[in-house]
């Protein structure tokens, strides 16, 4: 048995069984998050309407937090905006990805697209073969998109009923959650070096620019953590071959 569009050997498949219950505990465990989302939402001045609105059409997490985060720092809506677009830009890579292994019929993809997502992607992708990918992204997309707007609502709901979210300190809760979901992404040596980087230039950059801005400055760590470790791994290997 080979992956799908890999080529590659694969291990033996997941039962469906299996693959829904991997998936349904990944969507429900992401998806109580939007409470948070929907909390620090309406504490940032948004409208329940907008609030929703956002879970609904953006649907991504980590864009939702920047974009709310920026505004209650007191950013520039276009700026804030911009930051969560470069964030949520890694999702089209995903997509090309997933194009590939669900190979989806063409009057779903535009609805698939939708739910193509940081835990879409590691549920679909961990499987080894495409029927156990196509029931995993389906699965953990449903759930996290009900799920998301669902506990979205009632935070803001919630947010009204207690008054200020700051003095409860449930200004923390996204930053607090978005940590958590980057986290566990960060394997490699040079994604936590890129991590470190891009919070020291924000850091550095907060009484500076105005709010929203140091993030899209802080996006420059990528390259420039990549170009630093490309000129090492350059001498290193000059170094080799005049050794030999």
């Amino acid at each position: 048995m080979r992956t799908a569009g890999t080529g590659a050997p694969a291990a033996e498949p997941k039962p469906d069984a299996a693959v829904v219950r991997d998936a349904l505990g990944v969507g429900v465990a992401v998806g109580l998050s939007g409470f948070a989302f929907g909390v620090t939402s309406a504490g940032a001045g948004l409208t329940l309407a907008q609030t929703c609105a956002l879970s609904l059409l953006v649907f991504t997490g980590a864009s939702q937090f920047a974009l709310v985060g920026a505004l209650a720092a007191g950013g520039n809506p276009l700026t804030a905006a911009a930051g969560a677009f470069f964030l949520g830009v890694r999702n089209t890579f995903y997509g090309l990805r997933l194009s590939q292994l669900l190979a989806l019929p063409g009057l779903v993809r535009p609805f698939a697209a939708q739910g193509v997502i940081d835990e879409t992607a590691a549920v679909a992708l961990a499987q080894p073969t495409r029927r156990g990918a196509r029931i995993g992204f389906t699965v953990t997309a449903v759930t996290l998109y009900v799920l998301w707007n669902l506990t979205t609502l009632l935070g803001a709901l919630g947010a009204e009923a207690i008054g200020d979210t700051n003095a409860w300190g449930l200004d923390a809760a996204g930053p607090a959650v978005f940590l958590a979901l980057l986290a566990p992404m960060l394997r490699s040596a040079t994604e936590r070096t890129v991590a470190g980087v891009a919070v020291v230039v924000m850091l550095g950059l907060l009484p500076v620019l105005p709010g929203g801005a140091p993030v899209l400055v802080a996006a420059l760590a990528a390259p420039l953590v990549l170009f630093v470790k490309g000129r090492a791994e350059h001498r290193d290997h000059r170094g080799t071959g005049a050794a030999q």
